[in-house]
């Protein structure tokens, strides 16, 4: 329990079965001169704020114990299941307990106090958490963050050059394998988990390619948000030195298979970037 929650409750409990309220208003929450009436309800409301505060307080030490201390992208809900904020994170646990901070009470939105659960996902690079945050956002439309829409490249400076095509090969949070961040420029993108062994490239590189040359591009009504532009920005910015080929420099799945096999093999995959040009 708070302070504030404790001096009242041992006032009301000294006061025995008719409290002065008009006291307690004055001397514990610092407003003098309430009618006996207003004073009542501000020392309840006082009671309610300072339960929904230490509840608050509890829920924050349950998430951040259990909470990881690596990168990933996370939702609170409320007590209704109901998604209240969507963020992302280079460190899960240290996050939360910013979000749980007893400092941030006082200026914390409603919605946000109401906050009782908590789930993640780890990701292995910066790339993948940009992505997963942003889906999450257009699936979940959470209370809290703002709604901007889809990503534009007309809001981005992003290099002309680098509109295209792309597949990024980046780090999984799985030791043994790579993400694979597919994008097209209309827009549509996927994430394609596959092992460095090459035990699955050959069914993932058959998807991969169907991504690109498929008939059956995005059409309306589509329910997925298109991301792309996501991509491209991060490429012309902060994943400027990540390994990416272009898919349809392959002439067909089996070269596309062997030059990403070649990239997988090779130790410098992420210390440096592998142009395959």
């Amino acid at each position: 329990m708070t302070l504030l929650r404790d001096k009242l409750l041992e006032r009301l409990a000294a006061m025995g079965a008719s409290p002065d309220y008009q006291r307690l208003a004055a001397d514990v929450l610092g407003i003098r001169g309430a009618p006996p009436a207003l004073a009542r309800r501000l020392v309840e409301q006082a009671l309610v704020v300072e339960d929904r505060r230490a509840a608050w307080r509890q829920a924050g030490e349950r998430i951040c114990r259990e909470t990881p201390a690596a990168p990933g992208v996370y939702v609170l809900r409320d007590e209704q299941g109901r998604a209240v904020y969507v963020g992302k994170a280079v460190n899960l646990r240290r996050r939360l307990r910013a979000h749980f901070a007893e400092r941030r009470w006082r200026a914390l939105k409603a919605d946000m106090a109401r906050v009782n659960d908590a789930e993640w996902r780890e990701v292995g690079s910066e790339l993948e958490a940009l992505l997963r945050e942003a889906a999450l956002i257009d699936e979940l439309r959470p209370i809290v963050n703002v709604q901007t829409g889809p990503p534009a490249l007309d809001t981005r400076d992003v290099p002309r050059a680098l509109v295209r095509d792309v597949v990024v090969i980046l780090p999984s949070v799985e030791e043994d394998s790579v993400e694979l961040v597919a994008a097209r420029v209309d827009g549509a993108w996927m994430l394609q988990r596959t092992r460095r062994s090459g035990a699955d490239l050959a069914v993932h590189t058959q998807r991969v390619l169907r991504f690109f040359r498929s008939a059956l591009r995005r059409v309306r009504g589509d329910p997925t948000a298109p991301l792309a532009p996501i991509v491209f920005s991060w490429l012309a910015r902060r994943g400027a030195g990540a390994t990416r080929i272009d898919p349809h420099d392959a002439r067909n799945a089996r070269e596309l298979r062997s030059r990403l096999a070649a990239l997988l093999r090779d130790e410098r995959l992420f210390r440096e970037r592998l142009d395959q040009r």
